[in-house]
């Protein structure tokens, strides 16, 4: 790679445009999956009802995503899968659930009535650069609903989240609205259901974790949601507890950053970084789904949708899916503390900004994954009405396009680069397609 890691402090809030930035025009793909620009090609890596390894079946829908070095050289893929009880067509165990019978209820989260057992979960793939071909892919979650999006801990397991705030009733057995971590292993292996109660219990969307605090942040897929933060007891040992918290924009408490012209609403204003602070939550189970009214009562800012969250240059980024006048989007960037979660924050807080707003839809609509590239550019994957495209975001705010799926209505998602830079991945859900992209990438304008 020829382009320096640069982050995105520089980025611009105002979105803007340019035929003459990103890799040039998209080229319609013959095979009708996915366009991309020239010199740019995929892989189908990976096909929802496909034959896994382990004897069960690639489950559909695939959503958040990220890869991990092996040692041999191979990319581990952790991947997540937004399933619900009900999509028995989509299921790992098959359409009548034939192949349940394959794994001991323990290793299942919540078998429910039996009947439908929930689905959701993850899966990981192993992909081998070398060859372009996956080598095995196996259950690696099981029993869980709804898992959206998540995040990669820099101790190399993934925190999957559960986007749902179902509770035990006569057909579920156990509570759900939690976040659980798999571990990255090559060998086929099933994760111990543990969930992580005191992250809380709501409809989570995606993580990130600074790594220089091992503090974990946290978004919340609904349209008046908060920005949690846990700090754990012991960094890389969430199971151990810690603290939930919410996020306070001090100049105005409970500050209303959807910008939707809301009577009274105080316009959020772009290009702008605020100081913060984090207000504690008492009940992170919430048995009612009130974490976030919660933290309203006691000031935390409100965003519309929060989805998702990644780590980048010292910064977490996260997604706004219908923040902004037109509800097509925002982006938001959080620059912790030096003294994060400590004493001394307030000394010097955190601060967040708003650095992307999409004032049009041809432009950025309903962002909704994202990643940063290794060399400091910004990819989000659109959510919306068709086509959903793969928007680039240069260190100076200018968004171009990547891909497109121009060929039905599906979302995109779990975008995520190989650790060496040389491969994009990314989901179609819908079609439960998994891709792997490459080219030049040293050759963005």
């Amino acid at each position: 790679m020829t382009l320096g890691f640069t982050g995105l402090g520089s980025l611009n809030a105002g979105i803007q445009t340019s035929p003459a930035r990103g890799y040039g025009p998209l080229l319609k793909d013959p095979k009708g999956i996915f366009d991309l620009p020239k010199n740019f090609s995929y892989k189908v890596i990976s096909k929802a009802g496909d034959h896994m390894s382990d004897g069960f079946l690639v489950p559909g829908d695939p959503d958040g995503m990220a890869a991990f070095g092996l040692q041999d050289g191979r990319v581990g893929l952790v991947r997540n899968h937004e399933l619900n009880a009900s999509q028995l067509d989509k299921s790992p165990f098959g359409p009548k659930n034939e192949l349940l019978s394959k794994i001991p209820s323990s290793d299942l989260y919540d078998i429910a009535d039996g009947k439908k057992p929930s689905i959701g979960g993850t899966t990981t793939l192993i992909y081998n650069p070398k060859t372009g071909k996956t080598d095995s892919e196996f259950l690696s979650l099981a029993g869980t609903e709804n898992n959206c999006a998540g995040g990669p801990p820099p101790w190399g397991t993934w925190i999957t989240c559960e986007e749902t705030a179902q509770k035990a009733d006569s057909h579920f057995k156990a509570d759900h609205g939690y976040n659980f971590e798999v571990p990255v292993t090559s060998i086929p292996a099933l994760a111990k259901p543990i969930p992580l109660k005191e992250m809380g219990r709501f409809r989570h969307e995606a993580i990130a974790v600074d790594p220089k605090s091992g503090i974990v942040y946290e978004t919340e897929d609904v349209w008046d949601s908060l920005i949690y933060r846990y700090i754990p007891n012991e960094p890389s040992k969430l199971y151990k507890g810690g603290k939930l918290q919410a996020l306070v924009i001090n100049a105005v408490p409970g500050w209303d950053t959807r910008n939707w012209s809301e009577p009274g609403a105080k316009p959020f204003p772009k290009n702008q970084a605020f100081e913060t602070s984090w207000i504690d939550i008492d009940d992170p189970e919430s048995p009612e789904d009130n974490l976030r009214y919660q933290g309203r009562d006691k000031g935390a800012a409100v965003f519309a949708r929060g989805e998702g969250m990644w780590y980048g240059d010292g910064e977490i980024y996260f997604a706004c899916t219908n923040g902004g006048p037109i509800r097509m989007g925002q982006v938001f960037k959080y620059t912790p503390s030096p003294y994060e979660g400590t004493g001394l924050e307030k000394q010097k807080p955190g601060k967040v900004e708003l650095f992307l707003e999409s004032e049009d839809k041809d432009v950025l609509k309903n962002c909704d994954n994202l990643c940063v590239a290794p060399w400091g550019d910004l990819f989000i994957a659109e959510d919306s009405e068709a086509p959903c495209k793969l928007v680039g975001v240069t260190p100076q705010g200018t968004c171009f396009d990547f891909g497109a799926n121009h060929y039905n209505a599906s979302e995109l998602a779990g975008c995520c680069f190989s650790p060496d830079g040389e491969i994009l991945f990314v989901n179609i859900q819908a079609t439960g397609l998994t891709l792997a992209i490459s080219g030049p990438w040293n050759t963005r304008t």
